[in-house]
């Protein structure tokens, strides 16, 4: 399959529309990629680039717009409300269609090295591209800013500090086009949220309470911000299956009325999954029992045009078992488990929509419907916890890949394959916490949900059990292969009270 990558550079420059020509024409220069949308805030004074195409063409664009930006931007001279460090600011690339993370993370690798080289511009990787455990958040290395940066590279700071904040290629000083963040990362949504008021300290306490890193939504990163006059909070979702962005919106409407404002418009930078606005006009709905096949395009869409022998003229990808029997190393158990969890979730669901408006079980149906939102959600998190498993062992592989010819490139290499270990075996830890839920929602849908379908409420325990035990046999591999396991002992007691919990649960209720 034709590898698919889409990268989504920031430019600091927003007010001066003919320098963004420029770069959106070294952009369109390059014949394999496709400009998809081109977004600018005057008082951020930054423009967001989405573009996309195959691996050579994608990459190639960015060094381009990179070369065109740091010729025609000078960060000494730019002010703005966003926190930024260089003319490009930041340069992820994101893998679509036959594309894996272990790619993107290989482009901004090269990326990263030609820009440091040939353009003399300092570079950082992040997100699944970082190098070092701290520099995967984005925040981390741009904290101080170009100045703050700037300044701490010069030594000003003290050595330690100078030697911390080198870069990953290029050389340790910033010109006037500042530095250069490139990364590999999963879609995230630039979502920003304006309220009715100017007093830009209740929109700081609201980023406060509502981002990650401060004790509020899990992949939320936020900042208050004034806005054209206006209080802003701006986000980035970074995973909008696990967090949604109508659980967003609600939790910043309820958090601005504690100081007596509310939400006075939201806005989109760039672009966004249509699952992430189909997710959200069901849930303010209320459709508990939406199926997305009842979107008219989608259904048009699926049905595409045919062949002359019935078949779709339209070639297909791999479905996930086609994809699970090739001889490569992923999609494998892991990923598998947590579609094994997935469908005993969807079971689960399947089972509360068949109980909820029978007369007979008027007295469970309020039960059935929180089940049916509960499932679902699970339903959601372990089908992305498909991908991510495979992307985990993906980054896992490229740090193996990381050069070791120095004491100082072997350190970080290994520091690097050390994260990405545990990182691996998080996921699957996870997938086992939500398939011993499921296991629990299965069983009181076979205890008190709609009789005639008890056979696949017991479906659904058996393959949330099935779930747990290939979950765990990825955690148990993972951490068995470092060499200091006490890293891992505190997952390893995890995992033994899940599937403890696990072995106990079904001598609760056995209908077979």
């Amino acid at each position: 399959m034709t590898q698919l990558i889409e990268c989504i550079p920031n430019f600091s420059e927003a007010r001066r529309p003919e320098i963004i020509d420029q770069i959106v024409a070294a952009i369109q220069s390059v014949s394999e990629v496709k400009l998809l949308d081109r977004s600018s805030d005057l008082d951020h004074n930054r423009t967001v680039l989405t573009f996309a195409g195959s691996a050579v063409g994608v990459e190639e664009a960015a060094f381009r717009a990179i070369k065109t930006a740091s010729e025609l931007i000078d960060l000494d001279q730019h002010t703005g409300a966003h926190p930024r460090l260089g003319a490009t600011d930041v340069c992820p690339f994101v893998p679509l269609g036959g594309a894996s993370m272990a790619d993107c993370i290989a482009i901004a690798q090269r990326l990263g090295q030609r820009v440091g080289s040939e353009l003399s511009i300092p570079v950082y990787l992040y997100e699944a591209a970082a190098t070092r455990p701290e520099r995967a958040n984005l925040e981390n290395i741009r904290k101080g800013q170009y100045e703050g940066v700037k300044l701490a590279l010069s030594g000003a700071e003290g050595p330690e500090e100078a030697e911390r904040r080198k870069p990953d290629f290029g050389p340790a000083t910033l010109g006037k086009a500042g530095a250069t963040v490139i990364g590999a990362r999963n879609p995230l949504i630039a979502f920003n949220v304006y309220l009715t008021t100017e007093d830009v300290d209740i929109a700081k306490k609201i980023a406060k309470a509502v981002r990650q890193s401060t004790g509020g939504l899990r992949y939320v990163k936020g900042l208050g911000l004034l806005v054209d006059g206006r209080a802003q909070v701006s986000m980035n979702l970074t995973n909008f299956r696990e967090t949604p962005i109508a659980r967003v919106v609600e939790f910043i409407r309820r958090e601005a009325q504690r100081y007596g404002v509310g939400i006075h418009h939201s806005e989109l930078v760039g672009l966004i999954p249509e699952e992430a606005l189909v997710d959200a006009a069901v849930w303010y709905t209320q459709l508990d029992q939406f199926d997305k096949e009842q979107i008219l395009e989608s259904r048009l869409f699926d049905s595409g045009p045919q062949a002359a022998n019935g078949s779709s003229s339209t070639p297909q990808p791999a479905s996930f078992i086609e994809q699970l029997a090739a001889p490569t190393p992923t999609p494998g158990g892991g990923s598998a488990g947590a579609y094994a969890g997935a469908m005993g979730a969807g079971l689960v669901a399947m089972v509360a929509g068949l109980t909820i408006g029978k007369k007979k079980y008027a007295d469970v149906e309020a039960e059935m419907q929180a089940i049916r939102v509960v499932a679902e959600n699970l339903r959601q998190e372990l089908t992305q916890a498909v991908d991510d498993d495979a992307s985990s062992f993906e980054v896992l592989m490229a740090t193996f890949k990381l050069p070791k010819e120095t004491d100082e490139q072997k350190a970080t290499r290994n520091s690097a394959i050390i994260q990405a270990t545990l990182n691996a075996a998080h996921i699957p830890l996870h997938v086992s916490e939500d398939a011993l839920k499921v296991m629990g929602l299965a069983l009181k849908c076979a205890k008190k949900g709609n009789a005639n379908a008890i056979s696949d409420s017991m479906s659904g325990f058996a393959m949330a059990r099935a779930a747990l035990t290939a979950a765990g046999c990825n955690v148990r591999i993972n951490i068995n292969s470092l060499e200091d396991k006490s890293l891992g002992e505190k997952m390893l007691e995890e995992l033994a009270e899940l599937e403890k919990e696990a072995d106990n649960s079904k001598q609760k209720f056995a209908p077979f």
